[in-house]
């Protein structure tokens, strides 16, 4: 395993700063997946974690994740590591011993920052994935979301909704839009699936919407 300890000083300071060039995403050599630090209460959080990291694996998509060892990060990456697969954690300095780091990884980055730890796993990725977690992974995929929304990349975003998880969080969406805060195409960009090879499908299979100007006082 490789660890890389990286510094913030010169680093950019702004998500996708670098370019507002569209990405367009052929195939899903690379996958950012967001979920706890916790293994939550239903065994099967676990369980599908695990099929998600052999899934991951086996189709030979690398795994960019959070770099800890324990809860469903833990679960992911050991399966994908397990199977055969490459996977790549980062974490910053402050979290590396409350996460508990995972050394048994292809490739640990250690970063400064939350904000660099967000912005490499951003650039490593071509697609995001939420799967059941807290109030960090709730953040994470919405911002990433937002990225999207605001047309500074074109990669799909997702929710492993394991066990109905995130059933009220896609309700709040729906809810968010039909209030007008949210325009239909946007609402549209939100793939959501339980089973982790359905979900890896529609995301190769993903385009995103125009670019358009979406800030409208009429929008729908």
């Amino acid at each position: 395993m490789i660890v890389s300890i990286r510094s913030s000083a010169g680093c950019a300071t702004a998500l996708f700063s670098r370019s507002r060039a569209i990405v367009i995403v052929a195939e899903l050599r690379a996958l950012c997946v967001f979920c706890g630090s916790n293994p939550g209460r239903d065994p099967v959080y676990e369980r599908v974690a695990r099929e998600m990291g052999e899934l991951l694996a086996h189709r030979r998509i690398r795994l960019i994740y959070g770099g800890g060892g324990i809860g469903l990060m833990g679960a992911i990456a050991k399966a994908a590591m397990a199977a055969g697969g490459e996977v790549i954690g980062v974490i910053p300095h402050a979290l590396r011993a409350k996460e508990l780091a995972y050394h048994q990884l292809t490739d640990l980055h250690v970063v400064d920052t939350m904000h660099e730890r967000k912005q490499l796993m951003a650039d490593l990725s071509d697609g995001f994935v939420a799967m059941p977690g807290g109030f960090g992974t709730f953040e994470e995929f919405c911002e990433t979301l937002t990225w999207a929304q605001l047309g500074l990349h074109n990669k799909p975003c997702a929710l492993l909704n394991v066990a109905g998880y995130y059933d009220r969080m896609l309700a709040m969406f729906d809810h968010a839009m039909n209030e007008r805060f949210v325009q239909a195409h946007h609402r549209q960009m939100i793939i959501a699936e339980s089973d982790p090879a359905r979900l890896l499908d529609a995301m190769a299979a993903y385009h995103g919407p125009p670019t358009e100007q979406w800030l409208t006082r009429d929008a729908t």
